[in-house]
């Protein structure tokens, strides 16, 4: 039956004719509106300057999946979790987190990884700093995501502030066919909770079989110094788990992304995981960390006016590889400097990322680390 035959039934066919006038002039307003607000979060795309790899050059077949990672600054539910440190982070808390902050925060998420896309949502996206599956379910199925049909991977942490890590996905674009939460222990202080290491293996459309492995490694809270072994330890176990990946059939593609709280020169990274720069490599087991180029001269990362490049993309270096198969996109990785992730350092001058909380102090921002993604072509 159509729409107007049963107001036909019972009003005079001009008023009809007016009310379904009225009616699309109606959704062509709210369509333009949804236009706008996407729009603004996409004019001030950053083009591949400095803060790339070099000029990039499509795959032979024309086909990409592009690859965030996002530490998104404690994306925390409003309810009081009596077996996490979460008590902030409600509205009788320090923090006065309540659900219009809540709101706020998970447009704020949604928009800036449609926004990364470009012209197609990303394919797969790493994240950090969430809190747990309602959370990501809200991102999934109730904010501007929702037309894109992601799915997720998501093992709760023990963490003792309860932030986990995560995976969205496109199915169209990736294949999900295990996952598992490497667990840390560390054998100096058994009494510390950690996050996890998500491990997830999967196909993108071509066949290839790409493993994925997710990090948020230990905090310099404390001091660097002081902090330091723990993130080692952490280092030390994916090494192991990355040395029984390599193990198995040859040219297996690993794709590992996180913020590491260490820099790329620093030991646990380059010394104890061996991701190295490019040019530097010579043992089978090497890895390459693809964001040395951007060392010195960009981060992700801003305290006291000094920029940090914590979060990172390694990769095996049978990504690396010129054509066939999967591979890396030359010049497509990048720090997304989108002008609303940023505001004015007034103390330290420039520009720092536009954070949820200040302190104790909310702002109503994105968050205290700036995005870094990749594109694989096939």
């Amino acid at each position: 039956m159509e729409s107007g035959s049963i107001i036909k039934g019972i009003l005079p066919t001009k008023i009809v004719h007016k009310l379904n006038f009225c009616l699309w002039i109606f959704g062509l307003f709210v369509l333009n509106n949804s236009f706008i607000e996407i729009s603004n979060f996409n004019q001030d795309l950053p083009s591949k300057t400095s803060d790339s790899l070099s000029h990039p050059a499509g795959s032979s077949n024309g086909q990409t999946v592009r690859v965030v990672f996002w530490n998104v600054e404690n994306f925390y539910d409003t309810y009081d979790d009596t077996t996490r440190l979460d008590n902030e982070f409600t509205s009788n808390g320090t923090m006065h987190w309540n659900y219009k902050r809540f709101h706020i925060k998970l447009n704020h998420v949604a928009k800036t990884l449609l926004a990364i896309g470009q012209w197609e949502p990303p394919g797969i996206i790493g994240l950090c700093e969430v809190e747990n599956r309602f959370v990501m379910n809200k991102l999934i199925y109730e904010s501007p995501l929702k037309p894109f049909g992601y799915r997720m991977i998501h093992h709760e942490s023990p963490d003792l502030r309860g932030i986990d890590v995560a995976l969205l996905y496109r199915p169209s674009k990736f294949r999900v066919l295990s996952s598992k939460p490497y667990k840390i222990n560390f054998p100096f202080d058994t009494a510390a909770r950690t996050r996890e290491i998500l491990f997830v293996r999967g196909q993108i459309p071509a066949g290839d079989t790409l493993n994925i492995l997710i990090n948020h490694w230990p905090s310099r809270r404390g001091g660097y110094s002081e902090s330091q072994p723990r993130r080692d330890f952490v280092a030390g176990v994916l090494r192991h788990i990355i040395d029984s990946i390599i193990a198995g059939p040859p040219h297996i593609k690993i794709l590992i992304m996180g913020d590491f709280n260490d820099e790329p020169v620093s030991a646990s990274i380059r010394n104890i995981l061996h991701a190295i720069p490019p040019d530097s490599l010579s043992n089978q087991g090497d890895l390459v960390n693809l964001m040395y180029p951007m060392t010195g001269k960009q981060g992700s990362h801003r305290y006291r006016g000094i920029w940090s490049l914590l979060d990172q993309f390694i990769v095996s270096k049978s990504l690396l590889g010129p054509e066939g198969g999967l591979r890396l996109v030359p010049g497509s990785v990048c720090i997304f400097r989108g002008s609303f992730l940023l505001k004015e350092d007034l103390k330290y001058f420039g520009n720092k990322p536009f954070r949820t909380y200040n302190g104790l102090r909310y702002e109503g921002g994105f968050s205290d680390h700036l995005p870094v993604y990749l594109d694989l072509a096939y």
